[in-house]
Order: structure tokens, then C-alpha cells, then sequence
């Protein structure tokens, strides 16, 4: 049995999470993201700190630990460097009452920045410099007009927490320290539920990092979802902002969560990022998958493309695509509800006289025809069905999507599935299929479905085929002239589907 009897854990390695929206950074994390900043911020006795999101105060800590190296020289004496560096350069705002305790429990070493074990001399009042005010949602026809949270959810009284976050319910963030910051750096909360669990989630991250923009500090970093690469719910004008400001100089991605935040399953994975006021360019994009690193200095958007792509292997591959100059697939798909009906349709379990048989959520069923409302003319044409939504990963690499299967005449589907068609026949229709199931097809999905959520847009980047004969990888391959490094890549990335997986 080995000895552990000189291990001294870190607690705040040990915490559990709040949830999957509210994660405590682990302390190697955080000194991942403080390796972002120059090195010569640790010795500058002037520069500020603030976390506006503390749940641990991991970051404060771990700032002072590397200020107080630093300070030495500028500032020899031990207790006066403290002093200094608690008071006058680390700032926080904590999300909860309970996260204000343990963050000064670990910043200052005392529930009370005045308190009697505080490692700070100068504080005069118990909160110091890292603050918890309790503030209210300000409703608006039914929900908070600061973050969108809901009214029937959330007003539940000063008895309940609420969610309410300081940082981003006032339209004034300067004046809750009235001060400059150099540095602002935080892990936010990530989404709230808006009443249907993660379906109906609403999220927050973004308004984080916008509102840390209106205090212009010289860098901001945060760790955030992932999601804002494909945008969607909230976050286009987010991801259109970002994407287009060429102050944001490192991206570190994590397609899988569990890399950063062991047990913790965030869709679409997290990443976090330095943005430098005063120095402008291309992005440096570092992508970890399977504890391989990836890293490439580029535009956050390629020429022509309103995507940003996420891995940087994908990059010469999608140049080799484009030259071809080729329609998208997308325009073959349909949108949200292709046949006007919702997810939870539901017919008779038998064929009955005029009956057309409905493919949805609860399986096969048949229903009027007079209840389709849209696109009737493709019940009686050949199409193909494709799940809306798929997530599932098997091993090391994806299915990105659904198994399509064949819409035969006198069919449709509820909005469980989208219809690629409609077709001129059969065998149009089983070619579109055996494209589909190429990793090749699935691939360049995937640069763009970063969740489980797979509408008409994430085929974008799919090149449309000649669909009076059937498709491989290998017939894929030579057409776009891919070498045997890209090819590896994209069979790395996606798992094969067979016929027989269907």
C-alpha cells in the first residue's frame, strides 16, 4: 500500500461542484489560465485583479502566490508585501453569500478579512476586497430584463437563492469598486434553467465577459462553454462580436469537458481565452482532444466563411473543398418542423383508409394526412430521415450524426427528424445515404455541431454530390485530393458507420 502519510491535499482540488453550470476551476486550471498573462505583471506592484464570478477564490489565491514571488524584491518585507498585495491588487465579487465565505476563507485565510486569523493587517471591515451583495432580478413581462432568467422560477423570495448576480445586474459595473482594472479573469456561472432543464437552459457566460468589456481592462480571460463557436440561444451576436475582434489573441479548447473539470459533462466542451486591449492579430488556437495538442496561429474566421473552425487540422482540408466551389448541402435539408409537426405527434398504432404513416420520437405511427401541414407534397416522394438531435460518442472518435434511413412514399416525420430531399427516386435517395454515412460527410458536420442539436445549418460546409451514383470515403478522398496526414485526421475523428450499424 503506498505510504500517503506527508500528502497534504489542496483543498480546493477537492470540492465538489455546484452543478454542471456553476464549476469550481480546479487550481491546476487556474495557473493554466495565469500562465496566459506576461510574466512581467507578477512584479508589477500597481497591477489589479478582479474575479468578478469567485466560488473558491482559487484565482485570487493563486494570483497573490505568484505576486508575493514576484513583490519580493520591490518590496522586501514579508508582512508589508502582504499587506500591499491583499489590499490594494486583488479585487472579487462572489455569486453567493456561502461562495464570499469560502473565497475569503481561502484568499485571506479567515471568513473575515478583519478577522482575527486574517493574513491581511489593513482591513477595517469583514468582507475586504471581496464582496457579496445581494441583488434582485428586475422583471419585465415575466422575466429579469439583466439576464433573462424567469419570473416564475426565480422570484422565489430572500429566503431562496436567485441567481441574481452582481457583476451583470447593474448597468454600471465600474462603480461596484469604482476603479480600474489590468486584469479580470473568472470561471462565470455557465446557464440557468428557464423551467425544462438543460432543453430550455438559458445561457449566462456570455453577459460575463461583455459586461468585463465595459470596464476595459488591459487583459481579460475566462473559461467558458464552447457553445458560443456555433452560437445559437442568445449567443449569435456574442459569437459575432468575438469572432470579429482581433484583440482576442489565445483560444485553449477542450472539446471534451471531463479534460478540464473531471466529471463534469458540458456539452460541446469549454475553453478559455486571452484578450489583450492593446495588442491586436490572428489568434493562436490550442485544441486538446485525446491529450494531444494541436496549436496554430490563424484568423478566427477563414476567408469566405462566417464559421470559425475549430480544429486546426480542418483547416487546409476545408481549403482544398471550397476550390471546387461547390453548393452546399444545407440547401437540401430541411428546416425545424419540416412537416409542421411537433416532437411529441403522435397517431394511431395501425394503417387506417387515407392514413400516412408518421416516423417521431415515440416510433412509427399513423396519423391524417390532413394533419400535415407543411410540405405535403413530399409524403408521397422518396427523402431521407435524419435524426434532429444526436450526441452519442463511442471510443475516440464520433458519429456526429443520426443513421439516416429512407423515407418512402407515403410517409413523414415530427420535428424529432429533419428530411434531406425530396428525391426523383430510390436509388437518388440511397445515394444520399451512403454519402451520408461516409466519415468524410460526418467530418465536416462536426465543424460546425459543437452540442447534440443538429439543424439544416451544420451541413453547411458539406459539398453537394452527384447523387446518380453511390459515395465512399476512398472516392471522397481522391476527388479533393486529400493526403494521407488529412485523411488520418478525419478517420481520427469520426467513427466509421456501416450498413450493418443500422
Amino acid at each position: 500500500m503506498q505510504n500517503n502519510k506527508g500528502y497534504n491535499p489542496d483543498v480546493l482540488s477537492c470540492l465538489a461542484n455546484l452543478s454542471n453550470d456553476e464549476v469550481f476551476t480546479p487550481p491546476q486550471m487556474a495557473n493554466q489560465i495565469l500562465d496566459l498573462l506576461p510574466q512581467d505583471i507578477w512584479s508589477d506592484k500597481n497591477a489589479t485583479f478582479l474575479d468578478p464570478v469567485c466560488k473558491s477564490g482559487v484565482f485570487l489565491r493563486e494570483i497573490a502566490k505568484r505576486l508575493l514571488v514576484g513583490l519580493e524584491t520591490a518590496i522586501p518585507d514579508q508582512q508589508e508585501r502582504i499587506n500591499h498585495i491583499y489590499r490594494n491588487q486583488l479585487f472579487g465579487i462572489a455569486i453567493t453569500e456561502l461562495t464570499s465565505l469560502l473565497s475569503r476563507r481561502s484568499v485571506y485565510c479567515s471568513k473575515a478579512a478583519n478577522g482575527k486569523y486574517s493574513i491581511c493587517e489593513t482591513f477595517n471591515n469583514p468582507q475586504g476586497n471581496l464582496r457579496f451583495e445581494w441583488v434582485e432580478h428586475t422583471w419585465v413581462n415575466g422575466k429579469c430584463q439583466s439576464c433573462g432568467a424567469s419570473q416564475e422560477i426565480y422570484a422565489k423570495g430572500e429566503e431562496r437563492e436567485t441567481h441574481a448576480y452582481q457583476f451583470i445586474h447593474t448597468s454600471k459595473p465600474g462603480e461596484i469598486f469604482d476603479m480600474k482594472f489590468d486584469v479580470i479573469i473568472g470561471n462565470p456561472p455557465y446557464q440557468l434553467d428557464d423551467g425544462g432543464a438543460k432543453a430550455s437552459a438559458i445561457p449566462l457566460y456570455h453577459k460575463f465577459v461583455e459586461q468585463a468589456k465595459k470596464l476595459n481592462p488591459h487583459f481579460l480571460t475566462m473559461i467558458i462553454p464552447s457553445r458560443w463557436f456555433a452560437g445559437g440561444r442568445g449567443l449569435d451576436k456574442f459569437r459575432e462580436e468575438m469572432l470579429h475582434d482581433d484583440r482576442l489573441r489565445r483560444i485553449i479548447d477542450y472539446p471534451q469537458a471531463t479534460d478540464c473539470f473531471p466529471g463534469i459533462d458540458i456539452s460541446g466542451g469549454v475553453c478559455y481565452f486571452l484578450w489583450d486591449r492593446d495588442n491586436r492579430g490572428e489568434c493562436e488556437i490550442t485544441t486538446f482532444v485525446e491529450g494531444k495538442e494541436s496549436s496554430m496561429k490563424r484568423p478566427l474566421l477563414e476567408k469566405g466563411l462566417d464559421t470559425f473552425i475549430r480544429y486546426n487540422e480542418a483547416v487546409p482540408i476545408l481549403h482544398k473543398v471550397f476550390k471546387r466551389n461547390e453548393k452546399s448541402f444545407s440547401e437540401q435539408v430541411s428546416s425545424q418542423k419540416p412537416f409542421g409537426l411537433r416532437t411529441y405527434a403522435k397517431g394511431k398504432t395501425r394503417p387506417f383508409t387515407d392514413s400516412v404513416r408518421l416516423y417521431g420520437s415515440t416510433g412509427e405511427t399513423y396519423i391524417k394526412a390532413a394533419e400535415v401541414t407543411q410540405k405535403k407534397d413530399w409524403i408521397n416522394r422518396y427523402k431521407v430521415y435524419i435524426s434532429r438531435a444526436y450526441g452519442e460518442r463511442i471510443a475516440s472518435a464520433y458519429w456526429v450524426t443520426g443513421k439516416p434511413f429512407l423515407g418512402e412514399p407515403g410517409t413523414c416525420c415530427s420535428e424529432t427528424y429533419v428530411v434531406i430531399g425530396p428525391c426523383s427516386s430510390k436509388e437518388e435517395a440511397e445515394n444520399i445515404m451512403s454519402y451520408i454515412r461516409t466519415q468524410f460527410f460526418r467530418f465536416l458536420v462536426l465543424l460546425i455541431k459543437n452540442t447534440q442539436d443538429a439543424p439544416k445549418k451544420v451541413y453547411s460546409l458539406v459539398p453537394v454530390q452527384d447523387f446518380t451514383e453511390p459515395w465512399t470515403d476512398e472516392k471522397l478522398y481522391r476527388k479533393y485530393g486529400l493526403d494521407e496526414k488529412e485523411i488520418a485526421f478525419i478517420e481520427s475523428m469520426v467513427r466509421p458507420m456501416e450498413l450493418k450499424d443500422e
